[in-house]
């Protein structure tokens, strides 16, 4: 393969997940079950945690579902091509990152995504199955302790690139753009929670499962 071929190739993958990555599962979910839209109300936020808000359940998880699913199909899908064409495992290490900026800056919705916890996860588990439980193990603890899903993500955002570099070539494939790549998303994710880590410092953060207002049903 020429190296023309391997770099339009690289490109359109790396586009390609960023699409995958851009896909809003909380509007779509909303829409299709008749909720309110996730962006018009609580912290405005498309994602699991603000479909919440809406009590419902179902709706929540079908779009944490969804989210994490997108991260971990581009990631499976980079690796499939990479190895068919011999290309660098580079290439699947930007994809990651595309496809989780593709939910923090989606570009179906303005650019204005969410925070980008449960793409990250499916990038991970995509990645390695070992490297997304240790760092999902990570959020149950500290969620648990502290009764903050901000706190647990934040923590679980900065010891994902540790538990990578610790688990060595046996346990995980060590890469040093995958490394990068997890160190990037690590630093977006806890830039994403620049808010919620100032209402941690002032005690005005939300705990998990405090009684909130429920918004109401989308008009149809």
């Amino acid at each position: 393969m020429s190296m023309i071929s391997a770099t339009l190739i690289a490109v359109l993958l790396i586009v390609a997940s960023y699409l995958i990555g851009s896909i809003p599962f909380a509007v779509v979910v909303s829409r299709a079950m008749g909720l309110a839209d996730p962006r018009s109300f609580g912290s405005k936020n498309p994602g699991a945690t603000n479909v919440l808000r809406t009590g419902n359940k179902t709706a929540a998880a079908l779009t944490l579902l969804g989210d994490a699913a997108k991260g971990w199909a581009a990631v499976v899908l980079s690796v499939w091509i990479t190895q068919r064409f011999g290309l660098s495992f580079s290439v699947v290490a930007a994809c990651a990152v595309a496809a989780f900026l593709g939910h923090v800056y989606p570009l179906f919705i303005g650019f204005k995504g969410g925070k980008g916890v449960a793409t990250a996860l499916g990038v991970l588990l995509g990645l390695n199955p070992w490297l997304a439980l240790a760092t999902v193990g990570t959020w149950l603890i500290i969620a648990w302790v502290s009764r903050y899903s901000s706190l647990a993500s934040i923590v679980a955002a900065i010891f994902a690139p540790f538990y990578y570099l610790l688990g060595g070539n046996v346990a995980w494939r060590m890469d040093g753009s995958v490394a990068i790549a997890i160190v990037v998303i690590s630093v977006v994710l806890l830039y994403r929670h620049q808010a919620n880590i100032s209402r941690l410092m002032t005690g005005k953060e939300t705990r998990i499962g405090s009684d909130k207002k429920k918004p109401g049903q989308r008009r149809r």
